[in-house]
C-alpha cells in the first residue's frame, strides 16, 4: 500500500493504516505459515519490500519506513528460523508499471502549505515513474528464480540499474552528499 505526502501534513491514522498493511500484515501472514513450515521441516518466505525501503525518500518517508522495517525483520527472522530449515528472503522492486498509485493514500496538496509546490511536483514525478516503470513480468521472473534456488540470498533488488545502484551509493557516500543527490533528483 502506498502513501505520499509531507510527513508533517500526513494524518497519523493514515500512517498507521499503511504500517498495518505493509508491515504488520506481512508479519501476520508469516506467523500463520511458520508452524506449517516447521512441521514439514522446510519452507521459503518471500517478502516483497521496495528499493524505497533502503532510503528515506521525500514525500514517501512513511512508505519507505514500512518497507525498511520489513527488510530488517527479514534479516532477524532469517536467523530465527534457520534451525528449522526454513528460509526467508525479500525482493525489493524499483518502479514497476502497476496500479499502486490508484490505491495509495495521497495527503492533499494544500494550497497555502509551505510544501505545496514541491509536493505537487514530486507527486507528478512519482506518478510518472509508476506509469513508465518496468514490466511486472520482470518481477515475477525474479521471484520464480528465487523459488527455484536451493540457497536464496536474504536480499534481492529488481528494477532499473540506477535504482539498484542508488542503494550502493547510499552505503559509500557521505550522508549529506547522498542527500544532495536525492534532493537534486527530486528538484528540492
Amino acid at each position: 500500500m502506498g502513501i505520499t505526502g509531507p510527513i508533517e501534513e500526513t494524518p497519523t491514522e493514515e500512517m498507521r493504516r499503511v504500517f498495518e498493511t505493509n508491515f504488520f500484515g506481512a508479519i501476520e501472514v508469516i506467523k500463520a505459515v511458520l508452524p506449517h513450515m516447521r512441521r514439514q521441516k522446510s519452507g521459503l518466505v518471500i517478502n516483497v519490500t521496495s528499493v524505497a525501503g533502503y532510503m528515506g525518500l521525500p514525500f514517501r518517508g512513511i512508505y519507505s519506513a514500512t518497507k525498511g522495517a520489513l527488510e530488517l525483520v527479514t534479516e532477524a527472522l532469517s536467523m530465527e528460523i534457520k534451525p528449522f530449515n526454513i528460509q526467508v528472503t525479500n525482493v525489493a522492486p524499483g518502479d514497476f508499471a502497476t496500479n499502486i498509485a490508484s490505491g495509495r493514500y495521497h495527503s492533499p496538496v494544500v494550497k497555502d502549505s509551505p510544501y505545496a509546490e514541491t509536493y505537487q511536483r514530486n507527486l507528478d514525478l512519482m506518478n510518472e515513474h509508476v506509469d513508465s516503470g518496468k514490466d511486472p513480468i520482470m518481477m515475477a521472473r525474479a521471484i520464480g528464480k528465487i523459488i527455484e534456488s536451493s540457497n536464496p540470498k536474504i536480499h534481492y533488488k529488481v528494477g532499473e540499474f540506477m535504482q539498484k545502484f542508488s542503494i550502493i551509493l547510499k552505503r559509500v557516500l557521505p550522508d549529506r552528499m547522498y542527500e544532495k543527490l536525492i534532493m537534486n533528483h527530486y528538484k528540492l
